[in-house]
Parts: C-alpha cells; structure tokens; sequence
C-alpha cells in the first residue's frame, strides 16, 4: 500500500510540474559556440533545436514582417565582423498572404554564422542574437541569445601599432578594464526582477497573478484540429451533392439503381439486389478516396503545406479554376478518352461478383468526368493549399459519400425514383452556376501570387470589382437575362423561340440573393470591412482609399494605461500582440470587428495594447533576474514580453487579460480562438466581476 501512495504521489508531482513547464515551454532551444578558423579568423555559431510545428525566421526578411534574425554587438575588441549574419541552415521560402510577402525560415534545426576578422593579439566580442519564432496558432516575442566570448589573437602584433612593454601592457590591461566596466554602469542598470519591476511603476502592477489565473479557471484556447476536418468533410460532401445534380450523374442513377433491382428479382433475391446497391455505394467512396490519398501521396506533407502559400502554384491553381471555369459555362467539355470508359465496361459485363460491381463504379466515375472533374479538381486545390495531410482524403470521402448515397437509398426505396425530379435544364443551370463560383474562387489564387510578386494588379478594391462584377452577372443569368450555348431554348406553341423567357420562383430567389451579395460588397470600394469576403480578398492595406476609417483608443504603454482606467473607473484589456504575429490580425479582423464585441470593448475596457516585438530601445537597458539568471531587457519589446512571462506567466501571443485596476486578473486569460460568443462572454464576465469587487 505504501508503495502504491508513494507512486501516485509521485505521479502527482509529475504532472504537476509539467502542467507548470507547459505554461512556460521553450519551444526553441539554442546552443552558442566560438569556431577558430585560424589565427586571423573566428565564427561565432547559433544553433537551436526547433520543436515540431515551430519556425524560426531567417535574416532577410523585409520590413512589416515577422520577426527576423539579426545580430547585436555591444563589445568587439580586437575583431571585425566579416559580412552580415548568414543562415547556415536548410531554408525554407514560402508566400504569406496575411503578410503579403515571401517568408523564410528553418525547421527541426535552425542555424545561424557570424564570422570576425581578427585584428589584435587578444579579442573580445558580446553581444545577442534576436530572432522570431512562430507555430500555426502562436508567436514568441523576440528573444534575445546573448553570447560573450574572449581569446588569444594573432601571434604577432600588426606592424603600425607601436609594441608595448610589460609594465605597460598591464596597465593598459588594468585601464580598458577599468573603462568597460565604467561604460557597462552607463549602459546598463543591473537590479534583480523586484527591483527593476518597482523602478517602473507601482509594485502591485507588476505583482505575479499566475496563481490566481490558474484559480479562475484555464485559459480558452484554438479550436481543435477536428473542426478543420469536419468543415473540410462538409466542403466534399457539399461538392459531392452539386456533382450528383449536374447532366453527367442525375441520368445515371435510375437507370443503375434498376439494373440492381432487375438483378434481385425473384424469391429471396431482393436483398442480394439491395447488397449489390450498397457495394456499388462503397466502391464509389473506395474510388474517390483513393484519388485523395493518392494526392497527398504524390504531393506529400510538406509540399501540402507550401501550396498555400507558394506563388507558382498559386498560379497555376488559378489558371486550372479558370479552365474548371470555362469548360462549366459552356465553351468546351473537358472528359476522359472514350477508350478508358468503354475498356472499364467491357471488363464489368465479362466479369462476375464483387469485382464486377466496382468496374461499374468505376466506369461511373469516367463516364461523369466532364461534371465531376472541375469540381474535384476545385475541392482537391482548395483542401490541399489548407496543409492537412489528411485532408485530401477527407475531402473526398465526403465527396463520395454524397455521390453515393442516392444509389444504395433508391435501391432500398424504389418509390422514391418517382418523387425525383426529372432530366431537364435546371442541371445545367447548375453547371453554369459553379462555373461562376469557380471563377470567383480562383481570383483568391491569383491574389496570393499578385502579392508575392508586388504587381498590385489585383489589390483590394480590384478584386471586390471582379466579385461585384461576377456576382451580378450570375444574377442576371439566375433572371434570365444572360444566356450560354449549351442552355437549352425554349417554344411558344407555334413553334417559335421565346424572346423573353419566364423566370422560375426559385431562379428569382437565387437572382435575388446574388444581386445582394453583390451590393453587399460595393461599400468595400471605399473600405468597409466586409466580413463576408475577408477571408479571400486581399488585405485591407492594399486598399488604396479607405473612407472615414476612424482610429479607436489604445494604450501602447502598460502603466500610462493602467493610470487612465484608474482614473475613468474602467477595467483593462491587456492585449499582448506583436506587429508579426498573424494570429494576432486574424483576431483583430474576424473578432474584435465585431459589433457587440467592439463596443463592450470601446465602453466597458480601457485597452491596452503591448507589441513584445517593438524594437524601440529603453532610455536605460535593464537587467532582471529570471529562472535563477540575470537577463537584459533592451528594447519596449522585451519589457512588454517580460511582463507578459514575469506576471502572467504566458510568452506566447495573442494573449488576453482583462484585469482591475491593481493588475488582478477578473476572467481565464483567452488565446487564439475565433469564437465570437466565447469571447463576448470572456469580456462580460470580467465586466461583472469587476461590478461586485467596486460596489
């Protein structure tokens, strides 16, 4: 018994400490070293070990964007730097479209070089390496990796310097000892953690509550990777219900559905009829499957992951949307060789069973191409440039699912074959109509392209005109006033084309919601966000006219802020952000906009806003003791990034507290997520807590 209580105990302890290393997790680890390349040369190396799903940004990385690695020196003595820091490691070149920029950055290990020259007989160099590092759902703020090294130099001293005596040598030693720590107590003020957070502002602002948070309750995180799967499913499973309405797959379906019957016909041989339906079912979700594994088997995970962002393929996703397109409305058929499809029915009419009944699924699948290919071809773009791994096949198990369904139900049910609408000109209503999505969707391809290579041709208000454009014209097809070649024409009673063509109650209802849609998106021309359509046009900064854009109040400094809502009698919302972080705008765009949200925020909070990447130096550098070891803040950034560790214990943004006005939190801090009554709720629960403290 003792053993056993001694164990849990010490399993108890265990978690204890790790849930305590989870909220403070260094994700990315560096080691430094000195190499000596010779007597004339040195390379100081930066090496991390970089957790799964982390990157560390390289060193050319253009302004407005994340985080870069960059070199800092404060001391170099007897060395020269030889050309600017380098990325030794395997880099990695990718498009952001939250940024508008390539990116590069390294995974696994990170590794960056800074070679010296050498130019006196002893050396002395110090300084910090900066650098960014970010996951899918968070950023670190800039870190600093100080180094500090010493060491013989050359043998011989250079000629133009005058050799120095002994006696003289030493006292030379003794005076540029004497003035580097004179210049260290003017650069720098070294107090430990308590005494630097005084030195700042009141005691109780800065006064850890990483206890007290924990108290509240935990901290609301990102959504799980399982919602990505279940709205990728939808979005195959949604694709799969247009392709089974379209000419090339409704016709299909009766006549399949009764060689299945005809074959169970006789006693006992209704269920073998049905069992040949459902197999027929199956094969299909085999089929379409396999085409997503094959995808990412071909791709591969990686590459998945850069499809997003990758210029070229961007380009040429754009330009496959745009064949899709065309071949939907009409101006040719895209489909398999006839001799595939005849080949895969002679060998279902030769062969028996099983094998038989997939061939037919398959001969299926072929014959449907010219319907079903530019809608796969659309899902298979859309949910690879996503990066899940799984998500090809996801997709497309949702895509035959919705395909297969009516086969095995209507062999089930076969009154209900006489409730189905029949063959007719409303299917191919519905091509044109996905034809006029795919166009609008391959413009977001486009988009990304035109931002990596900075054509500006499809900026903002560019891309809201196509969509307006697009959108209107759909409408006027819904109506009846655009006609394509392959619609079918309609008679009088005479004999005689109709000139003005009647329109359907559901054909004025979807006019009615395209037309909508497209005023809806006029007000973006002068800079409404438009909500609907954030997630595919471009970002608002390419906007080149934003009318009455209006600016709301911000804090940018944690005790100035602090000081305001004291006086006003108002909560505060402490937003740890960096001016890299994508998460952080993803937040800002798709919640904060929101208007219940954006006046509890405006009305009920004073908000502060605290950018752990600003690279504004302190009046004075500080050094605080941390984890046992004294740490130089230099910059706002590290102040701001120090608090959010020191009092909070989080380093990872976005990060929410909302807080009185003695820096104690009133709600669990909020990460990334983008539920919008979850965050509703985050702020209304601190606005009650407060209530009750101040009554």
């Amino acid at each position: 018994m003792y053993s056993v209580r001694r164990l849990f105990s010490c399993l108890m302890a265990l978690l204890l400490v790790g849930s305590a290393l989870a909220q403070f997790h260094t994700p990315i680890r560096f080691t430094v070293k000195q190499n000596r390349l010779s007597d004339a040369e040195l390379e100081i190396l930066f090496i991390a070990s970089v957790d799964p799903g982390w990157h560390v940004y390289s060193t050319d990385i253009a302004d407005g964007g994340p985080t870069k690695a960059e070199l800092t020196l404060e001391k170099q003595e007897g060395v020269t730097p030889r050309g600017p820091l380098r990325a030794t490691g395997k880099v990695k070149r990718e498009m952001d479209s939250m940024f508008g920029m390539e990116l590069s950055f390294m995974e696994g290990t990170a590794s960056f070089s800074q070679k010296f020259d050498i130019t006196g007989p002893t050396y002395d160099v110090a300084g910090y390496l900066t650098y960014g590092a970010c996951n899918d759902e968070n950023c670190l703020p800039p870190t600093n990796v100080d180094f500090a090294y010493k060491g013989n130099g050359l043998t011989k001293a250079p000629k133009e310097e005058k050799a120095l005596a002994p006696a003289e040598k030493e006292e030379t030693a003794v005076a540029n000892e004497t003035d580097a720590e004179e210049e260290a107590a003017e650069d720098t003020t070294i107090v430990p953690a308590t005494d630097s957070v005084a030195s700042v502002s009141a005691e109780t602002l800065w006064t850890p509550v990483v206890e007290e948070l924990k108290a509240i309750g935990e901290t609301a995180e990102a959504e799980s990777g399982n919602a990505g799967w279940l709205m990728i499913f939808l979005m195959g499973f949604v694709g799969g219900l247009a392709a089974l309405l379209t000419p090339c797959v409704w016709p299909i379906i009766p006549m399949t559905v009764s060689f299945f019957l005809k074959r169970g016909k006789g006693e006992g041989q209704k269920s073998k009829g049905i069992r040949d339906a459902v197999t027929y079912g199956l094969s299909i979700v085999v089929i379409y499957m396999a085409l997503g594994l094959l995808v990412t088997l071909l791709f591969g995970a990686s590459a998945l992951n850069a499809l997003s962002t990758n210029a070229i393929f961007n380009i040429f996703f754009f330009l496959l949307l745009l064949l899709f397109a065309a071949s939907f409305l009409g101006g040719f058929e895209i489909t398999l060789p006839s001799s595939w499809s005849n080949a895969i029915d002679s060998k279902a009419t030769q062969t028996t069973g099983l094998l038989s009944i997939f061939l037919m699924a398959f001969t299926l699948s072929l014959v449907s191409f010219s319907c079903t290919g530019p809608i796969i071809g659309f899902l298979l773009v859309e949910v690879a440039s996503t990066g899940n791994i799984l998500g090809p096949a996801i997709g497309m198990f949702g895509f035959a699912l919705a395909l297969a369904l009516p086969f095995t139900l209507f062999a089930i049910f076969p009154s209900w074959l006489k409730a189905t609408p029949k063959s007719g000109n409303w299917m191919n209503c519905i091509k044109v109509t996905l034809g006029f999505l795919e166009l609008a969707f391959s413009l977001k391809f486009l988009s990304v392209a035109d931002l990596a290579y900075g054509w500006h041709i499809l900026d903002r208000e560019v891309f809201l005109s196509l969509w307006i454009i697009i959108f209107a014209l759909l409408g006027a097809y819904f109506i009846g006033w655009l006609r394509f070649p392959h619609d079918e024409d309609e008679y009088d009673e005479m004999g005689e084309p109709v000139r003005f063509h009647r329109t359907s109650v559901t054909r004025f209802f979807l006019a009615l919601a395209s037309f909508a849609f497209a005023i809806y998106m006029v007000p973006g021309l002068w800079g409404a966000p438009c909500k609907a359509v954030s997630a595919f046009a471009p970002p608002m900064k390419t906007q080149d006219f934003v009318l009455g854009q209006q600016e709301t109040l911000h804090f940018e400094d944690y005790e100035e802020g602090m000081a305001y809502a004291k006086a006003q009698g108002k909560p505060v919302f402490l937003d740890f952000t960096g001016y890299g972080c994508v998460n952080c705008r993803k937040m800002e765009a798709a919640v904060w906009t929101h208007p219940e949200v954006q006046q509890l925020m405006d009305d009920g909070f004073v908000v502060i806003s605290l950018f752990v990447d600003e690279k504004k130096a302190l009046p004075e550098p500080m050094i605080v003791e941390e984890n046992g070891e004294k740490t130089k803040l230099r910059t706002i950034g590290d102040k701001w990034s120090y608090l959010q560790r020191y009092k909070f214990g989080a380093n990872a943004q976005p990060f929410y507290v909302l807080v009185d006005n003695d820096g104690h939190p009133l709600a669990p801090a909020y990460s990334y997520n983008e539920d919008v009554p979850a965050f509703l709720q985050f702020l209304k629960e601190a606005i009650n807590n407060y209530n009750h403290k101040n009554q």
